[in-house]
């Protein structure tokens, strides 16, 4: 089961689609033009019903098979955001908007289940029902959770969910995979440190919130190295350090703000309190005062095991069994289409995007060669997963 004829046929449709997207990239919930262009093909492909504002901006389409004898309904879902990023890829159809761009890939994975759904819609060589997802926010915004909360899997009877990302690095025909966990729970951290300001020139007036916080950032290190089972993992990075504004001066305050990312409950749990006292305990022993505050953010992505198998195997019939690594790696990046698997039985795979920037990249763009893997991925999934 090679790549799909009817989808190669469409990868420069496909593609201008992806393109158009790239040039006029939104932010998390504020994707109106996105959503609007996507619910406006969904309509022309002639899918059964398109709803838009599920979750406040994501749109839905459902098509219909060709019999109704499975009550299997399966989802499958693609991002639409971009990022906060000033683009430099001098591509012709580079970002038209200062300071925002397509850094993730979302415009791929939009325009890939776009081209699935006009496929789906015209051949519909599939028995239950197929529902594409198109969600916003998911770069912090969880847009997957509202989605869900929004009554996404009992208004659409989804019985089954799947998702998938570019991956940079991995060469373009391939897939990633693996059962469990697969990307990790994240945790906001946030540190406030009140000492006493005072004259540079005096230190011993003063209680030094920068030194404070330039001990904290350093003993933090060693709260994933000296605390954590090395078997196991666990991400502490502090990215911000926001202290005064005048070279003779020690200021009052200090925030820290960073992140971590663990995969296991108990570690996560660890790793918080070890977080609160390092930080308390070093502002005390100074004569200061830290507030510690650690807010919860996605939760791991999960890979339910029989899916993954099934999605594993429709891969392998796309690119060939020995280009889908079903062993690939998880990794302390997050995702919040772990929302949808807490939901419903799914799995998350990776499809190659060649030798590209990373994600998040000034200069990452998505390759529109996937774009043929990804959206035979997707057709066959729907396919096999309900035969005609």
């Amino acid at each position: 089961m090679p790549i799909v004829n009817r989808v190669a046929d469409l990868q420069r449709e496909i593609a201008e689609w992806r393109q158009d997207l790239h040039a006029h990239p939104e932010l998390m919930y504020d994707v109106n033009r996105t959503a609007a262009s996507v619910a406006d093909k969904l309509k022309a492909f002639g899918c059964d019903e398109v709803v838009t504002g599920i979750g406040r901006t994501g749109v839905v389409g459902v098509i219909k098979g060709r019999k109704s004898a499975t009550d299997k309904v399966i989802g499958l879902r693609a991002d639409m955001d971009a990022l906060p990023i000033e683009e430099a890829t001098g591509l012709p159809y580079k970002s038209t908007v200062p300071g925002k761009m397509h850094a993730c890939g979302h415009d791929g994975h939009t325009a890939m289940l776009l081209g699935a759904a006009k496929y789906l819609a015209e051949t519909r060589n599939f028995a239950g029902t197929a529902v594409v997802i198109f969600q916003p926010a998911e770069e912090g915004g969880a847009g997957g959770k509202a989605m869900v909360d929004d009554g996404l899997m009992d208004r659409f009877g989804i019985t089954q969910v799947y998702g998938m990302h570019n991956y940079p690095g991995m060469p373009v025909g391939q897939f990633g995979i693996r059962p469990g966990p697969i990307m990790a729970a994240t945790d906001t951290i946030v540190i406030e440190i009140e000492g006493r300001g005072g004259h540079a020139a005096r230190p011993n007036l003063a209680i030094d919130t920068v030194l404070i916080g330039s001990q904290i950032v350093t003993n933090l290190q060693a709260v994933v190295s000296r605390n954590v089972n090395p078997v196991k993992s666990a991400v502490v990075s502090i990215t911000v350090f926001r202290a005064g504004n005048a070279d003779n001066v020690l200021p009052q305050t200090v925030t820290l703000r960073g992140t971590m990312r663990t995969f296991d409950p108990e570690v996560r749990e660890l790793v918080r309190k070890r977080i609160a006292e390092v930080a308390e305990g070093i502002a005390m022993a100074h004569g200061a005062k830290a507030k510690v505050e650690l807010i919860s953010g996605y939760p791991v992505l999960d890979n339910h095991p029989d899916e993954t198998r099934f999605a594993a195997r429709v891969a392998g019939e796309i690119a060939g069994a020995d280009r889908v690594d079903v062993d690939l790696p998880p990794m302390m990046g997050a995702e919040d289409f772990s929302y949808m698997l807490q939901a419903r039985p799914g799995a998350f795979i990776w499809v190659g995007n060649g030798d590209s920037a990373g994600l998040h990249h000034p200069k990452y763009n998505f390759n529109d060669e996937a774009i043929p893997y990804g959206t035979s991925y997707w057709v066959k999934l729907v396919e096999t997963a309900q035969p005609a």
